[in-house]
């Protein structure tokens, strides 16, 4: 393993139970060069129309003129790209991820750099490499009855497995706003990290 980028989420600093189980995750790995970005302080922007514009045209000349635009998109993709292992640890909220996390994808989802359009579908780009999801709930999604209210592990595999990243592994923490589940959750999470096999 020689580059770990981190997708940290959270924004409860050292209280986030996503984040202790990812910092545990990255200590399995002492020689492996760490990257992390922290959504929660960068405030990654939202795509608007000159941005959009200027990573998905494909003329070479109106990409010379709106290089700027892409710059902050072109340093992520080449981020992931450059990475083996791809770390999302993201809270739940709403069913859903935070808009954060929406907007890291809609930066490093790009034609012809992290996916292609082919004869026969789309074609991933970012392949060889491998996901770990570190979920974070208040509440028990992976059985039960609010099972099928999980948009969050769903959507990051159907996204991930689009640009070709398809050896995606899920931790969860889960039960945070549960009493007789909480103080077990991040423990329980750590455990499960120490025995992922990569």
């Amino acid at each position: 393993m020689k580059q770990i980028l981190m997708i940290e989420a959270s924004p409860r600093g050292k209280n986030s139970a996503s984040r202790s189980v990812a910092n545990a995750l990255a200590d399995l790995y002492p020689s492996a060069k760490l990257m992390r970005r922290d959504l929660a302080a960068e405030h990654l922007p939202h795509l608007d129309e000159i941005t959009l514009q200027a990573i998905s045209t494909k003329d070479l000349a109106e990409a010379e003129r709106l290089k700027d635009a892409a710059r902050q998109s072109d340093q992520l993709t080449d981020e992931l790209l450059a990475s083996d292992l791809l770390v999302i640890a993201t809270p739940m909220w709403n069913f859903g991820i935070p808009s954060a996390v929406k907007a890291w994808i809609d930066l490093v989802v790009r034609p012809d750099r992290t996916f292609r359009y082919a004869d026969s579908g789309v074609l991933g780009l970012a392949n060889d490499k491998k996901a770990i999801l570190v979920l974070a709930s208040g509440g028990v999604f992976t059985e039960g009855p609010w099972r099928p209210w999980d948009f969050v592990e769903p959507y990051l595999r159907q996204i991930l497995g689009f640009i070709g990243i398809v050896d995606v592994q899920t931790v969860r923490v889960e039960g945070m706003n549960i009493p007789l589940l909480a103080a077990d959750a991040v423990p329980k999470a750590i455990e499960a990290v120490e025995e992922l096999a990569l």
